[in-house]
């Protein structure tokens, strides 16, 4: 379905839910939706129910989606094989998960120093990106649909302040993918951890230091209890976006009304968690900070030699990589564009506001 057809009769339509006579004629369909997340992240793990939710409106109850935690069907860093293979019709996981297979993926959840949500969102639904990552999941038999958003990332909890670049020699902290390797670069030791590992390992010195999510969730995990130094921003994760999979056979086998539907209810799900991650977030921080936590900002040289040693990364994968190349050049593009844009008035709208008093 294009995006255009919202704004058609068809689009209209496809909001509504099917009439008594219009259901007698599709078929009951059941698929099993496979999360890579557990129950207790409820903003993202309730990404999933609010899709099955909606879907099973849209149809009256004739296409019906059946969610699974993290592990409860796989394992929750196997969703994208399960969706390829046919194990689960369908998914819910993030493309970072899987930059072991292909570095490009990460540009469906987040790149260090990539777009903020609302510019992800810009990317995806018009500006290309859904086309483009379109290409690459069809060599893993998957298509691809946005699938909710935390916004900004907080940068990590620390045992100890970071007053400089030098502070990062040889710290261990648990910081996976691209962000893990630009930390590397920078001289740190990354580890890669479940969230449920993260506590233990900070609490008996195995760590240094972890990032999670945001306020909301990492309170939750208790990590202001051990690393009272709590840094921003996650640079790594300016707008880090989730992901619904469908098998491929299987999506190609739906009626158009239960395509339209889905499509529908990811996009639903797509904005509720970014709008519920933005209205949780900031009591949360305020709790965290009647609680002796201590906000810092990352020191400038880290983050000049971030951004630096983020960009030699790109450069260098897109000469080695036909798939990370094709989408890299034109999401640079939009990225700088954007910023720009963003820059001029967003920037100055927000700075006045936050900043003067």
């Amino acid at each position: 379905m294009q995006r255009r057809d919202f704004l058609s009769g068809a689009g209209v339509a496809a909001l509504l839910p099917l009439g008594a006579a219009q259901a007698a004629d599709l078929p009951a369909i059941r698929w099993r939706l496979a999360s890579s997340f557990p129950k207790s992240l409820d903003i993202i793990y309730g990404a999933a129910e609010t899709l099955a939710r909606r879907i099973a409106a849209l149809t009256a109850g004739k296409f019906q989606i059946r969610v699974f935690a993290g592990g409860e069907l796989v394992p929750g860093l196997q969703v994208l094989d399960a969706v390829g293979n046919g194990t689960a019709e369908c998914g819910h996981s993030a493309g970072y998960y899987y930059v072991g297979k292909n570095l490009a993926l990460a540009f469906d959840a987040a790149v260090p120093f990539g777009l903020t949500a609302r510019q992800q969102n810009a990317w995806m639904y018009a500006g290309g990106g859904i086309e483009a990552l379109r290409r690459l999941y069809a060599k893993y038999n998957v298509v691809q649909f946005p699938g909710g958003n935390t916004g900004a990332q907080m940068g990590g909890w620390f045992r100890k302040p970071i007053k400089s670049l030098a502070d990062l020699k040889g710290l261990k902290m648990r910081i996976p993918g691209i962000g893990g390797q630009i930390m590397a670069k920078l001289g740190a030791v990354p580890q890669t951890l479940p969230g449920g590992d993260i506590y233990p390992a900070l609490e008996r010195g195995a760590i240094d230091a972890a990032e999670w999510v945001g306020p909301y969730d990492d309170e939750k995990l208790g990590f202001h209890k051990i690393a009272r130094h709590y840094y921003y921003p996650g640079w790594w994760e300016g707008g880090p976006q989730l992901s619904f999979y469908v098998n491929q056979t299987s999506w190609q086998g739906l009626p158009d009304a239960y395509r339209q539907a889905f499509e529908v209810a990811a996009a639903e799900a797509n904005q509720l968690m970014l709008a519920q991650y933005d209205a949780k977030n900031p009591p949360a921080l305020l709790r965290l900070v009647g609680q002796g936590v201590q906000l810092h900002a990352y020191p400038k040289d880290v983050m000049l030699a971030a951004r630096r040693a983020t960009f030699a990364l790109y450069e260098a994968e897109a000469k080695t990589n036909p798939d990370f190349a094709a989408i890299y050049r034109d999401w640079k593009t939009f990225r700088d564009t954007a910023f720009q844009w963003f820059k001029v008035n967003e920037a100055a709208y927000s700075n006045f506001n936050y900043f003067v008093k």
